[in-house]
């Protein structure tokens, strides 16, 4: 599981993948920069797992995350966020999976079932000032997403 760090969605899918105990990971901005963390070493003391790019620039985070993965999951609605609107662009441009807002976990499981096994997927969304109760429900949806997973 990866993510920019960002708050919101972004937060809750990693801190999910770390109580399920998954690895986790991703890009995020140079510094560690993020919406409440706005100077270094930023996320980067909560999520070690990072790897901050050359660039401050949180487009570059987002469309490294989306190479990396097998498949981008966007939760939330991408109209309310300019990154995860990228993400989906992103996805777009570089020919990789992307399911944007499903209904359900189970949903998204078959969906992530249908491209493969052992994947390593990228969670983007809407920073919590964008979607107040962002980090929670992100992270409700990857712990049920993960424990379908375990079924």
């Amino acid at each position: 599981m990866i993510a920019g760090g960002q708050t919101g969605v972004d937060r809750g899918a990693l801190d999910a993948a770390i109580a399920m105990k998954v690895v986790h990971g991703g890009w995020c901005p140079a510094g560690g920069t993020a919406e409440d963390k706005p100077y270094a070493p930023g996320v980067l003391i909560d999520y070690p797992g990072l790897k901050p790019t050359m660039s401050d620039d949180p487009e570059i985070r987002t469309r490294l995350n989306v190479r990396d993965a097998h498949a981008t999951l966007v939760i939330g609605d991408p109209e309310r966020s300019p990154g995860a609107a990228r993400a989906v662009s992103a996805a777009a441009e570089l020919r990789r999976p992307c399911l944007v807002t499903p209904h359900s976990p189970g949903e998204a499981f078959a969906w992530l079932e249908g491209i493969g096994r052992e994947l390593l997927v990228n969670v983007a969304g809407p920073r919590e000032s964008q979607w107040p109760g962002a980090r929670d429900a992100a992270y409700a949806f990857v712990t049920d997403l993960l424990e379908h997973d375990r079924r």
